[in-house]
């Protein structure tokens, strides 16, 4: 039991001696190997580059997962992804419905593109312009008859991206 009490003592003195310093800059971008969270947030870019203020942030990113919430929230220094997350629904409904979804992007309406922009939780009033975009540029999306379900997911996220 004193070991253990000896060991936290430590680790709090060592996360003490790195946080306090580095507390008052700010992270300008998620770190290499450490991610963000609150262990970005707290020890900043000085810990960054030093082995100790990386497994200083880790373990206060693992301890606390401000890591996890950050990269879904966009808090916490942590940058949103801009790229669609893997949907298994979404994977697999477009695995199952090519060729009536290749009928609705080409038609610019239809229940199975309804059903896309469901998954891919594309709001109600951005719609019309979500199938347009892909009526649009059909050929971009399905770029040939054996085109697989990946990658004409991975096509409308490419369209959409440079709408």
């Amino acid at each position: 039991m004193k070991r253990f009490i000896v060991g936290g003592l430590s680790l709090a003195f060592l996360v003490g001696t790195i946080v306090l310093p580095g507390k008052a800059s700010a992270v300008s971008s998620a770190q290499e190997n450490t991610g963000c969270g609150l262990g970005a947030l707290l020890i900043g870019e000085k810990g960054n580059n030093m082995l100790l203020g990386q497994l200083a942030m880790t373990l206060l990113n693992g301890t606390f997962g401000t890591q996890t919430f950050g990269i879904t929230s966009g808090t916490s220094e942590c940058k949103a992804p801009t790229k669609f997350v893997s949907n298994d629904r979404l994977n697999k409904f477009v695995a199952d419905n090519m060729d009536s979804l290749a009928q609705d992007i080409a038609a610019g309406k239809g229940e199975t593109l309804s059903t896309v922009a469901e998954l891919m939780s594309v709001p109600s009033e951005k719609r019309p312009a979500f199938y347009a975009a892909l009526q649009a540029n059909f050929s971009k999306i399905y770029t040939s008859e054996n085109v697989k379900s990946a990658d004409v997911i991975d096509n409308v996220a490419s369209v959409l991206s440079n709408s």
